[in-house]
């Protein structure tokens, strides 16, 4: 590899063609992003993939949301749900299907987006005194897609890195920044950004590993960085066996002591997070 190849703004312009979002995704995003979509243009859009529509239903009628009552149109949840989550559940509903091909000697993927799901609903109920909550689902959901696309394009080097995780997480990332240059957060926000996602999701996914970092997303950052740490109890995120009894990153624990989380709400917020996640992942599989 030249040093180029190892720029994350590289990678993800070379690998933005084969992991790109589906059509449809990119016109309802664009739709909410002029700020005057009807809900009737939203649901035309939506309704022209039969897939995505069944999707979207399914997950309206999830205990995710708790409606009372049948969501039975996609109007109708639109109007329940809201532009933002709206989006949001698009591109869950979708993204799944958008990396293809990485070797199951890495990574099963059902336990990867498993991972993935856990960490954005816990990340969602770690933020639930936040306005605008849709967004850190998005962003636990897309944490980890560096790790796919090293994966995919870096298969041998990337074994290399995931020989150390019985090591703990923070093994990891030394040696991803030994081996590339860079980790798989930093490129992981490079491709979000290039998919035109918000800054207020990708600097979280940006941040994840030093929520300290940036003052304007330390709140985000660190709410990104414990579900992280909370859904590895959960769910560990690769087919390599994982020591259990590591000790926690430094960093989860500070960020756990930075927004006032005890033993008790921690285990609160896994009961209800194990329940959303079956949830969540049954729909957009």
């Amino acid at each position: 590899m030249t040093e180029t190849q190892m720029d994350p703004r590289t990678i993800a312009t070379n690998v933005r063609s084969i992991f790109s979002l589906p059509d449809v995704v990119i016109r309802i995003n664009d739709l909410i992003d002029s700020g005057d979509a009807s809900n009737y243009e939203l649901e035309q859009v939506i309704s022209s993939d039969p897939a995505l529509t069944a999707k979207l239903l399914k997950f309206a009628n999830s205990t995710y949301f708790g409606f009372s009552g049948k969501v039975e149109t996609i109007l109708k949840a639109i109007s329940i749900i809201g532009h933002k989550e709206l989006r949001n559940l698009v591109l869950a509903s979708s993204v799944t299907s958008t990396f293809k091909g990485i070797s199951s000697d890495l990574v099963d993927m059902d336990t990867f987006w498993n991972h993935s799901i856990t960490c954005g609903v816990t990340a969602r109920l770690l933020s639930s005194s936040v306005g605008s909550r849709e967004r850190f689902f998005i962003a636990g959901l897309l944490h980890g897609v560096g790790r796919l696309i090293l994966f995919s394009q870096y298969p041998e080097e990337s074994a290399k890195v995931l020989s150390c995780i019985n090591q703990g997480e923070d093994v990891v990332i030394q040696a991803e920044r030994k081996i590339f240059g860079f980790t798989h957060a930093q490129l992981g926000a490079e491709l979000l950004k290039q998919w035109k996602l918000p800054p207020n999701i990708w600097k979280m996914v940006e941040h994840q590993l030093d929520p300290t970092k940036d003052a304007e997303y330390e709140y985000d950052a660190s709410t990104l960085c414990a579900a992280i740490n909370i859904a590895n109890y959960i769910q560990p995120c690769t087919n390599q066996k994982i020591n259990h009894e590591e000790t926690i990153p430094d960093r989860a624990l500070k960020t756990w002591s930075y927004l006032g989380l005890s033993v008790e709400i921690i285990e609160s917020v896994m009961t209800v997070a194990k329940l959303q996640v079956t949830e969540v992942f049954n729909a957009i599989r």
